[in-house]
């Protein structure tokens, strides 16, 4: 059986894992890094670039680079680049696809089976939407899981004894807080809590308005009018951010970061850590709430609490860590990885759902997740109707029988929503289900029910049955943001035709720089050979020449074809038939 893998697909670093001889193994990208930029850009040539490769061009590419896609997954948000219109669900499967090919490279075998982490905090669409771009990155997606729970199953591996823990997680766009009860082989999730817009990225925003604001006043030049500077400014505060989680202070320095009344100027500034934390003090925080929250919902206090575990980069700043022990009375673990726990929990996870493997068969792991967020409907008055309480254990199956509130309907709308508050414009619209062709009779007549199913990777699915007749009655789901079938079936076909083309690229980038060194060689051997070479073969050398240096100045490598390659490589052929004495004759290899 094929390998399953783990994905902590992040807001600003995915990770992948697979488990190998029992043990949760990190995959290192094509660079040798263990994790890898959740950047994509599109050059001006059309190359593709996903990590490393595209958060280095970025200050010189700003409008053409997407970072942080992961927190608009869920939404109608867009960006058009080169004419096309891209959605957070095909951004998000340019990462997973690069992912798998890691995976794959490592491996040595094709790899199809996944299972992807998510915000605990994550509603329905932004659970579909993640699961819809593991689709079109040519994953099977066996489990969409919880980020704090893979976190702690990676710890409960190897700690098993009977404990209570929290897991705090701040990564670079999300915060969840998980109170999670590890039993025997069984770890369950008692309560979870969290912020979607809280994490690493606000931290150096707060930096970048500082940088921008201080510059100013220094020079009086506003840095937020220069797209390209700002791409710098902002790398330059995640750094400084960085550095201040192990020193006290941190030295900016952007040389020619803008000009002045055409003079270059320089931006050189230090930043301490006291001022960083009062820059970011309400942010640290937000924390509290969820925390607090979370507690309450699991009926325990912090001292009942084992251990205290940091998932994500963000833990590493010294306030963020002051305020764990604060709230919890308690130092934070430091057994596992903040950047890696989450793919290796994801791993195991996707291990355990093997059937026939080690390591289900010796740990024989049970996870019991929630579901994040309250489910209601909306009914008169605009209340939103509670059908399912938050951090109800997963699955959970639920019905509900519904009436008509006006006579003689042929048909009822049930608005679906996620959230906490009382009235449904507040909450998150999830879906609209339109049943159709009820029986006509007085308002409260008609018996409707409604099964809400909530599967464990904690996606609503609804079915409706008509009790006076027991016919089955279909539903149309109409949630905006969700993609149609339509839309993620071509969305996988660009994916492929993507994958074509950028290995269509790289053969003909590798193919054209072998013909400029192979004409560089023929024309340099035919100076050195002078009046030593046959007249006639010098002359069918320099046609050869000439024809293949055509060919390269015909058309722009990006713009060349299956066709134009062949031709480009049987140019390069006849040219080293015709120079083999030559290059032979003056001791260059062709």
């Amino acid at each position: 059986m094929s390998k399953t893998i783990g994905i902590d697909l992040g807001t600003t670093n995915s990770c992948v894992a697979v488990v190998e001889g029992g043990v949760a193994t990190i995959i290192p990208n094509d660079k040798g890094e263990r994790t890898t930029p959740s950047v994509v850009a599109f050059t001006e040539s059309g190359e593709r670039l996903v990590g490393s490769a595209a958060r280095r061009q970025a200050a010189v590419n700003a409008d053409r680079t997407i970072s942080s896609v992961k927190r608009h997954m869920g939404t109608d948000w867009r960006k058009t680049i080169g004419g096309k219109s891209y959605t957070p669900q095909e951004i998000s499967a340019m990462i997973l696809r690069k992912l798998r090919e890691d995976a794959e490279n490592y491996l040595g075998e094709k790899v199809t089976d996944a299972v992807i982490t998510v915000p605990a905090y994550f509603n329905d669409i932004q659970r579909q939407a993640t699961k819809d771009a593991g689709r079109i990155a040519g994953l099977n997606v066996k489990r969409i899981i919880n980020e704090p729970t893979s976190a702690a199953l990676a710890y409960g591996l190897n700690n098993g004894a009977a404990q209570k823990i929290m897991v705090y997680d701040l990564g670079g766009g999300t915060f969840d807080v998980s109170i999670i009860e590890i039993g025997d082989s069984v770890i369950e999730v008692l309560a979870t809590a969290g912020d979607n817009h809280l994490g690493g990225d606000d931290f150096d925003e707060r930096v970048c308005r500082w940088m921008v604001e201080e510059f100013k006043r220094q020079s009086h030049v506003d840095l937020s009018r220069d797209p390209t500077a700002m791409v710098r400014v902002r790398e330059a505060a995640e750094q400084a951010k960085k550095e201040l989680s192990g020193t006290e202070n941190a030295q900016i320095s952007l040389p020619f970061i803008a000009q002045a009344g055409g003079t270059p100027v320089h931006l050189d500034m230090t930043l301490t850590r006291t001022k960083f934390n009062e820059l970011t003090r309400d942010l640290v925080d937000r924390t509290e709430g969820p925390v607090r929250s979370a507690l309450s919902d699991a009926g325990i206090a912090a001292s009942e609490l084992g251990r205290v575990l940091l998932v994500g980069g963000s833990t590493r700043i010294p306030a963020v860590q002051d305020k764990v022990r604060a709230l919890t009375g308690k130092g934070p673990s430091r057994s596992i990885n903040p950047d890696e726990c989450v793919a290796q929990g994801a791993a195991i996870q996707g291990d355990t759902l093997n059937e026939n493997t080690s390591l289900s068969q010796s740990t024989g792991i049970l996870l019991l997740d929630v579901t994040p967020l309250s489910l209601s409907i909306e009914t008169v008055g605009g209340v939103a109707t509670r059908l399912v309480e938050r951090n109800s254990t997963l699955p959970v199956h639920y019905s509900q029988v519904f009436t008509t509130a006006a006579p003689f309907q042929s048909s009822v709308e049930i608005h679906v929503l996620q959230g906490e508050r009382p009235m449904a414009k507040d909450n998150k619209t999830i879906g609209k289900f339109k049943l159709k062709g009820i029986k006509k009779a007085m308002a409260g007549v008609p018996k409707i029910e409604v099964t809400f199913d909530i599967d464990t990777n904690g996606i609503l699915k609804v079915s409706a049955r008509d009790q006076d007749t027991g016919m089955a009655q279909s539903i149309t789901i109409t949630a905006n943001e969700k993609m149609s079938e339509e839309e993620i079936q071509q969305a996988i076909r660009d994916a492929e035709t993507y994958a074509s083309q950028d290995g269509l690229r790289r053969e003909v980038m590798e193919t054209v720089n072998e013909a400029q060194h192979l004409l560089t060689q023929a024309e340099s051997a035919l100076s050195q050979a002078g009046k030593q070479l046959d007249k006639e073969e010098k002359k069918r050398v320099k046609a050869d020449c000439s024809a293949l240096s055509k060919l390269l100045m015909k058309s722009k490598p990006e713009k060349m074809g299956e066709g134009d390659l062949a031709a480009v490589r049987g140019a390069m052929d006849n040219l080293r038939q015709s120079a083999a004495h030559l290059l032979s004759m003056t001791g260059t290899q062709g």
